[in-house]
């Protein structure tokens, strides 16, 4: 009987996680997909809440208020009736094709790595209008994101599949009549198989190839090309002004930029340190001639004659 019991509970236990792993299938990165890469620095819950928080924020300005539709592409109305609209609620979360909201957070496969998957926006587009205010402003509105990268492909994290996806997700940047500078930005998590200069080398060769005026360009240019592999996922973007905005660094972004010194007082700092130069060299000229004074040569011919099968 107790063998019994333990046959069923170990089922029940295979069955459970059979069930946990097909669930976390639907809620983590995955290829196709288009989204925003948040870092953090240990606590992913509040990032993530942060992020919605921002997100949704700067979407509202450049999209409108988000509107969630019912699967049938009708907009939710209150229900008068609770147990009425308790059974709605239920037959929506068992239909497949249920409306999607514009931003969902989901297991990204690393840790302090949240990815926040978008329905219906252009990730660049939203990310570089979050920065930008921030940058104008210098209003630090989070307290536990570090970077946001914008994720507009997704491919296959193997190098021929990477170079077959890259050829066509490129082309509206580097293909002629369109050229520019560039740089790569390149990062692998939990990934061995991806070598960095591998992985740099072949992105530079195919954007050379598809126009020889594409330049690389490592101090300021005007694309920048960043690749996250995560797992056996490889994440793909093209963004402008990734040095003006501190490598989408939000913390760093809202910093104060250093102030830069004119040029006359470039010149007058220039003049002074020059003077102070030659006031040295003169002081220490003087100091050389007293001790030279000092010092008393011997006359002898056997230091001459050392000093002489020395220099032999």
């Amino acid at each position: 009987m107790s063998a019994d019991n333990d046959k069923k509970r170990s089922k029940k236990r295979y069955a459970s996680s059979r069930g946990n792993k097909r669930y976390k299938g639907c809620r983590e990165l995955e290829v196709g997909m288009q989204g925003i890469i948040i870092t953090c620095n240990m606590n992913e819950k509040k990032c993530t809440s942060e992020a919605y928080s921002l997100l949704n924020e700067y979407a509202d300005k450049l999209y409108g208020p988000e509107k969630i539709e019912d699967c049938d592409g009708s907009k939710s109305e209150e229900e008068d009736d609770a147990e009425a609209a308790l059974k709605k609620e239920v037959a929506q979360l068992k239909k497949k094709g249920k409306g999607e909201k514009r931003f969902q957070a989901l297991d990204s496969g690393a840790n302090n790595v949240v990815f926040i998957r978008t329905h219906n926006v252009e990730p660049d587009k939203l990310v570089h209008h979050v920065l930008s205010d921030l940058h104008a402003t210098k209003k630090n509105k989070s307290r536990n994101i570090l970077r946001m990268l914008p994720v507009s492909g997704t491919c296959k994290a193997f190098q021929e599949d990477m170079d077959k996806y890259l050829i066509t997700f490129l082309e509206p940047w580097f293909k002629p009549p369109n050229h520019a500078t560039f740089q790569i930005a390149f990062k692998a998590r939990n990934s061995s198989h991806n070598k960095r200069d591998d992985i740099i080398k072949a992105v530079a060769g195919l954007v050379g190839k598809m126009n020889p005026e594409n330049k690389v360009d490592l101090t300021n240019p005007e694309l920048t090309i960043i690749v996250e592999v995560i797992k056996t996922v490889c994440c793909l973007s093209v963004v402008p002004d990734y040095a003006l905005y501190r490598k989408y660094n939000l913390q760093e972004v809202v910093k104060e930029d250093a102030p830069k010194a004119d040029a006359a007082d470039k010149r007058a700092d220039q003049k002074a340190t020059d003077q102070g130069d030659s006031v040295d060299v003169v002081k220490a000229e003087e100091q050389t001639d007293k001790q030279a004074e000092d010092i008393k040569v011997p006359e002898n011919d056997k230091l001459v004659e050392a000093a002489t099968e020395d220099n032999k």
